[in-house]
């Protein structure tokens, strides 16, 4: 018994060891450039060439709107970074909370709110860099959206109901992803509405493999990330809608990340 609890201490320990070295590059610099410019960028400024990868930028923007309804009510944007699709789904909400685990990026996010820009830095070569400004859609009703520093996996029980609940690029950066899904029963008022991205890259930096959604063999058949979604959900939830959405992250002027994120959009029963 006592070793047994000894190698569970150990293995919390390693985990959570290996959550703040990850936690800690979304502190950087770096990331925060990145982020703002996959945000905020034009097609000009984040992809300059006209051959690579169509339809791949301004994906917080598009995956909002795909989702968000226009009957009013609120909003939960879940892991916001710096906050573009809380802006967009301002148009539509009448109170919209984005919430992200990074000090930096929700302290972004807020000089966005107040100022409607923020003057940033893009990395082209080297020390390189060409000056840029993020700025928020004219159209967003920067009133409606509050910003708040949190930790997905531990969130507070006075958050609420939400109409629309939107996990953009989440579950595969969370320690333990299935104890989330089986939370959003609670968030996601009935009739209301889930929505999950996901570009399913299962890494051991930032999930134990244990807790892997997909990606792992059982009997000789490979995990199904969107079939593991549909088992955590239960029957609080029916899926109602499924597509493939690309994006594209700049590291610097001739690298980039191409990904494509599957959407799935699930209705509170």
């Amino acid at each position: 018994m006592i070793e047994v609890n000894h190698k569970r201490g150990l293995f919390n320990f390693l985990s959570l060891r290996q959550s703040a070295r990850s936690m800690s590059l979304y502190e950087t610099d770096r990331l925060l450039s990145e982020y703002l410019l996959f945000h905020y960028g034009t097609r000009e400024e984040l992809l300059p060439w006209d051959f690579g990868p169509t339809g791949a930028w301004n994906f917080p923007a598009r995956a909002a709107d795909r989702v968000k309804g226009g009957g009013g009510g609120r909003a939960l944007d879940l892991g916001c970074a710096v906050g573009r699709a809380a802006f967009e789904l301002s148009t539509s909400y009448g109170e919209v909370i984005g919430i992200d685990r990074s000090q930096r990026f929700i302290g972004a996010a807020r000089q966005l709110q107040a100022a409607g820009e923020l003057a940033y830095e893009r990395a082209d070569e080297g020390d390189c860099t060409t000056p840029l400004v993020a700025r928020v859609s004219s159209q967003a009703r920067r009133e409606r959206v509050r910003f708040e520093v949190g930790d997905a996996m531990d969130l507070p029980g006075t958050l609420g109901h939400f109409d629309l609940v939107l996990a953009a690029n989440l579950l595969c950066r969370l320690p333990e992803p299935r104890r989330l899904l089986e939370r959003f029963s609670e968030l996601v008022t009935p009739g209301g509405r889930l929505a999950i991205t996901t570009p399913m890259t299962w890494m051991e930096e930032y999930t134990p493999r244990v807790h892997w959604l997909g990606g792992t063999e059982q009997g000789g058949v490979c995990r199904n990330t969107l079939e593991s979604i549909r088992e955590a959900l239960g029957e609080a939830f029916a899926l109602e809608e499924r597509d493939d959405l690309p994006f594209l992250i700049r590291e610097h002027a001739r690298k980039y990340q191409w990904s494509v994120a599957e959407l799935s959009v699930w209705r509170r029963r």
